[in-house]
This record gives C-alpha cells, structure tokens and sequence, in this order.
C-alpha cells in the first residue's frame, strides 16, 4: 500500500475535491430538508381518544386468558381536541423509549422522528431514549438518550443505525423479569416496539405484564414482507400495508425491470428472481404488477391448487386421487416449462421468472417433510442434553438417524412422525436440499427458508423436463421467417421449396417457424431432406439449412438472483416517509390518551394524507395459536396474498400478455424513479385492493398499470 505524503494529502482535501465526494449527495440533501405532511387530527398540539365501537374483532380464547389485562381494549380513534383534559394529558412530562426489533425496514427513523416532534411539540421537557440492538437492550439496560440533532440527521433516511436492530425475544420469564427491572430504574413511562409479527407479540405480552406497573406499551407495524394486514371481523381494513414494503418492493422492481431489459437486449437468459417473503408473497405480486415479468408464481395460488385432470382421470377408474389436491415440485416444474416453451416457440428463448422466497412452503409434500422434519428436531431438542444439531453434525449423520426413525416406525408397526414413505421421497431428493430442510431453525423453531437455494431446486427439475421435451422435439426455437428467407436466398436456395418439409407451421403465414417433432438431430434433419427428394443419400446439408436449424436449438440458460436486504436497506419513498412520521406521531396520541396493548396504525392510506385516519388496535385481537417448536403458542398471525382481491386477480388476468408468448416486444413496465422531489407513489396491490372496497378513487389509480 503506497503512502501518502502531507502535501499530497492536503492536496486531496481542497474545497473542490471534496465537494465533488462530499458523503451526502443531492437526493440525501433533499431527505434530510423533507418535511412529511401530517394527517389533520394529528396537527393538532392537543388530540385525545375515542372508541371507534364500529370496529370489531373476534377474540380468541387463548387471548383472552394469557393476556386478559388488554383483551378487551376497543378499537380507538385519535381525534384532535382542545379542551382541558387534553391539554393537562398531553402536556404531562414522560419519559417515553422506543425500540427497533427484528430485520430493518425503511422508515424507521421516522417513526422515531414522527415520535419525537410530537412529544417536544407537546411538552418540551419530555425524554425520548432509545434502547440499543434491539430487545437485548430492554433486557440487558442498554440505551441512548436521543437529542433533535441525532434525529435530525436520520430523517427520512433508511436502515435502523440510529439505535440498531436484534432479534432478542422477551420470551422467557427472567427476560421479562428484567424487562420490567430496566424500565422501572429508567423511569419509563411508555415503551414503544417497532417490529412485526412476532415482536408486536412480544409489545402484546410485555403490555400485559408491565400494566400494573403503570408503564404503556404501544407496537408498531413493520415488515418488509407486507404479512401485517389489519382488518376487523367486517372485513374493514385498518392497517392496509405495514411500512417499509413500498420502498423494498420498489428496489426489488427496479431491478428487476433492468433484467428485463437485458433479457431482451441479450435474448439468452430466464433471469431467476427470489424476492424476501418467507410466509408470505405480498412482495412477488407487487413486484410483478410493478415490472410485468414473463412469469409470476405466487405461493398463495399453488396452495388452492387442485389438478382436475387427475381428478377425472380417477373418477373414470373408479377412484379417489387425494394427490390431485395440493401442487407438487413436478408440476410445478411443468407449469414453468410450458412457459418457457411456449416464449420459445415464438422466438423467445428467454424471460423473466419472479418466484418469492417461501415458495416452497406452499408446495404440499414439501411442507409436510418440513413440518415432521421441524417436528422431529424440536422433540429431539426437547428431551436430550445436547441439540440435534450438534448431536448429529453432518448430512450423513442426520441422514442415519431418520433411516433409523423410519425403521423403528416399520418395524413397529406404529404410525410415527416420520416413516418409510417420507424416507423414500427424502432419499430421492438432491444433498444440498436435504442440507437445507435439516438446516438449523430459527429462535422460533421456523424453517429458514432463505438458507434453501429455492431456485436451484426448481430449476434443475425445470432442466430435467426441458431435455425430455427437447428429445420429443417440442421444446423448440422458432424461426423468424423473414430471416429464413434471407439465409437461403442467399445461398442461392428455394425457401418455399424446403420450408413444408422443416417446419411444422409452414402454412402458417406471420408466425415464427417451427421445426418439425421428427426433427430432433442432425441426422433426422438429414433424413427428412433425403426423404423428400431435397438432398442426395449422402450428400452433405447444405450449410444454410444446417445454420437455421442451428438457430432453432434451445439453449437454456438461467441466471439466479435474490432480492431482500438490500430492498431492507433502501432511503424509503416518500410514501414510506410520509406513512411511518404519521405512525410516530400516532404512538404519541395513544401514550398521551392513556392507551396500552395497542398498536398504531393508520387507516385510509390509499388516500391523500388529508383523510388519514389515526387508530390504535388491539394487539390481543389480532393473535391466534400457532406452533412454535413443536407447541401451540399466541402469537400475531401473519397474513397471506388473497387469491380473491383484485391485487391477486390483476396478475391472474394479465399473465397470459405478460408471457408476452409471441411475435413482438414484452409489454414489460418501468417504476418510477424514487425522488424525494417527486409524485407520491404508492403500492400498487394497495390501491388496487382499495377499489373494491368502495373507498373513493385515489389520483394514483387512474393509471395503475
């Protein structure tokens, strides 16, 4: 490394040089002077709360014993009042700490900033800390008193840098037990938590717990994932969208909108793209409503799947196929491959396949080899001294003991969680993929479906189809006729005179070529020429009929891609911006109307800013049973892509033109730019969802798609 002297290195440091590589660029400049626009009732210096009674839910039992101190809270509208009351509620001194939990999002430091101005809005002598690393710093004392000029400086921002993130759960009863110690000697009055599913359980527990103690806890909704949807036992929505899924699906859609492009610039490549959505696939529709790509698999539909041909096929034996309900990895495999061959029919030997990452979930053989894998590692774990995983630390080793689980079971006779059949398939599985499904489970006892290399899976059975199709000869490229033409007439060769005898459409005026099924090699080639009288029995093919069919060989060739931290990571839009400052000032008017076990949301977002309607909901509502390492256990439901909404039904009644099986360009679309100068954009799958449900027409949607 060569060294820089005194004089070179004030060189490097005039005003001119650093201007040009200053750390804050234009866009950061503008983020940083951007001043959200705020919803009306929460203008107002003075807000207080009233039961929205209009909004109901239906309580779960188990709600409604573990957490029967916030069970009954009602929905609750923040409205703006400036009466006495408020005055002396809101004006109260509090010491107030938030906390960021779980992956990041962008449009954190909003909610901190929204949260902020707020309470020194109300009360200058009020105290906002921030716990560090997330949970671990409830539980370990670990905090940062946060002053205008630190939040200054992360406004409309991305990442969680200002306190930090972690997945610390407080899910054991000494974590909650110094929980409650740290807020206490702090002196809290409320504490915020900002996280998804699974910490907004955590904001419902500690809110039960540190009731009698007088300290408020208030959650926030945020997940990239989108599986945070608010609706009461109507079907009214109260949380449409959880912050941060804007701006990731936008990342994720401006490139893969580039992969488009380059898709059709090359013509060589089916671009692979996996986008973050473990449970859910709220991402891959957005993204594809956003960018248009050749081919979309949405998990929640191949869930619902059933195959009415098998089912047919049975009743005309006399039987009952139940393997005909659920999809299965071959034929999902099929479905891609007939994709795939279709756009090569038409010339098009390449494509754009957006796939979200838990897709696998929704695959039903495989999500039961995961449940009973996940199932056999929890018991495991539960009732000997040392984890299976480090009992059993290898692929071989794993292997042995399900072999012998399985035979155990045989021998037996008994019905047990794993057995010979589930054996079997596991066996006929390749060793990477065993490795993934025998992977290390998260804190909750979840499968990680990000250590799986999901497309590597699918695509080497897509590979295995398309070498079976292609030696039947239906896996073809076809052949633009002008350019067959050309290539002939130039080698002095009649192009009618051999065009009925390559290809199967010959007659078909306007469509790309297709050669013959018959014609699968060199030498069928050869014997159909001879066979018609068009080439000599020995002769060699004449060079341009051998570089046509040439050109009509597929070649497959895939390039993977994933999308998720860096969409975590992306400056949030201003929709985004403008969502998660509102969501902070929200948690204020809910700490200063006394609420606790709620979480804020804000309703209307389809809308402008001006109709935004602040709520607080329940957080015991929106729980159900779930298991959890092997036991049923309360926790936030997570929820899915409703195959029914018209978000769902867009994607369904566009595919067709978005395979683009056919002559001509792909009808592939561009997002916008994201400037903080610019148009507020919204999710797509928000507005359209919206419009059926007689919510009033957002600008926006006038030209969705």
């Amino acid at each position: 490394m060569s060294m820089v002297s005194e004089e070179n290195q004030e060189y490097w440091y005039q005003p001119e040089i650093q201007s040009l590589i200053n750390g804050k660029s234009r866009e950061h400049k503008a983020r940083l002077a951007h001043t959200p626009p705020v919803c009306l009732s929460l203008k107002s210096a003075l807000t207080r709360l009233e039961p929205a009674d209009e909004f109901t839910f239906h309580l779960h039992q188990e709600a409604l014993a573990q957490l029967p101190g916030i069970a009954c809270n009602p929905v609750q509208r923040v409205v703006e009042d400036d009466g006495a009351q408020a005055s002396e509620q809101c004006g109260r001194k509090r010491r107030i700490a938030i906390v960021f939990s779980g992956g990041p999002a962008p449009g954190g430091h909003n909610v901190i900033a929204g949260l902020f101005d707020a309470a020194m809005q109300r009360n200058p002598d009020n105290e906002v800390l921030g716990f560090l690393m997330g949970p671990e710093g409830i539980v370990e004392g670990l905090y940062q008193p946060l002053t205008r000029e630190m939040v200054d400086q992360h406004r409309n921002m991305g990442g969680f840098s200002m306190i930090r993130t972690g997945r610390t759960k407080v899910d054991t009863r000494e974590k909650m037990r110094l929980s409650r110690s740290t807020c206490k000697t702090l002196g809290i009055d409320a504490l915020v938590i900002v996280g998804g599913d699974d910490s907004n359980t955590n904001a419902a527990f500690l809110a039960e717990n540190l009731r009698e103690e007088g300290i408020q806890v208030i959650g926030v909704p945020k997940t990239i994932d989108g599986d945070i949807l608010v609706q009461d036992a109507s079907g009214n929505s109260l949380c449409a969208v959880s912050f941060g899924f804007h701006t990731a699906a936008l990342a994720f859609s401006r490139n893969i909108a580039s992969l488009c492009t380059d898709a059709a610039s090359d013509v060589k490549y089916w671009h692979i793209c996996k986008v973050m959505g473990r449970v859910a696939s709220h991402l891959a529709l957005e993204v594809a409503l956003q960018t248009h790509p050749t081919l979309t698999l949405i998990g929640e539909e191949l869930a619902d799947y059933v195959d009415d041909d098998r089912l047919k096929a049975a009743r005309e034996r006399g039987e009952q196929d139940y393997t005909a309900y659920g999809m299965t990895l071959r034929h999902l495999s099929r479905l891609i491959c007939n994709a795939i061959v279709q756009r090569a029919a038409a010339g098009k030997n390449y494509g754009v396949l957006v796939i979200p990452e838990g897709l696998l979930e929704f695959i039903n053989e495989i999500q039961v080899l995961i449940i009973k894998l996940s199932t056999l590692i929890a018991d495991y774990n539960r009732t000997h001294d040392a984890g299976f995983h480090e009992v059993f630390s290898d692929l071989d080793a794993q292997t042995d003991y399900l072999r012998r689980m399985a035979r155990e079971s045989q021998e037996r006779d008994q019905i047990f969680v794993w057995n010979q059949r589930d054996h079997d398939f596991f066996d006929d599985i390749p060793d990477f993929f065993k490795e993934g499904l025998l992977t290390e489970r998260d804190s909750h006892g979840n499968f990680q479906f990000s250590q799986v290399e999901t497309d590597k899976i699918l695509m080497g059975l897509v590979k295995d189809y398309l070498s079976i199709l292609k030696e039947k000869g239906l896996y073809k490229v076809g052949i633009d006729p002008q350019w067959y033409a050309g290539v002939l007439e130039r080698e002095g060769l009649d192009p009618d005179g051999f065009a009925s005898v390559l290809f199967r459409n010959a007659d078909r005026k306007g469509e790309p070529l297709l050669f013959k099924e018959s014609i699968i090699s060199v030498k069928t080639l050869n014997h159909a020429l001879v066979k018609e009288g068009l080439l000599s029995d020995g002769a060699a093919i004449p060079p341009a009929i051998l570089k046509v069919y040439r050109k009509s060989e597929p070649d497959f060739r895939m390039q993977p891609h994933f999308y998720g931290y860096d969409g975590r990571g992306s400056d949030p839009t201003p929709f985004d911006c403008n969502y998660t400052y509102n969501l902070g000032r929200t948690v204020f008017a809910l700490i200063a109307g006394g609420a606790t076990g709620q979480m804020a949301v804000i309703r209307n977002l389809e809308k402008d800013v001006s109709e935004w309607e602040p709520m607080g909901v329940p957080l015991a509502a929106l729980m159900h049973l779930e298991e959890r390492k092997g036991k049923m256990a309360l926790v936030m439901e997570k929820k899915l892509v409703d195959v029914q909404s018209p978000a769902f039904q867009v994607l369904k009644a566009m595919g067709a033109e978005w395979l683009a099986a056919r002559a001509g360009e792909d009808p592939c679309r561009r997002p916008d730019s994201v400037w903080m100068t610019g148009a507020e954009d919204k999710p797509l799958t928000l507005l359209l969802n919206a419009m059926n449900t007689g919510s009033s027409r957002s600008p926006a949607s006038e030209n969705l798609l």
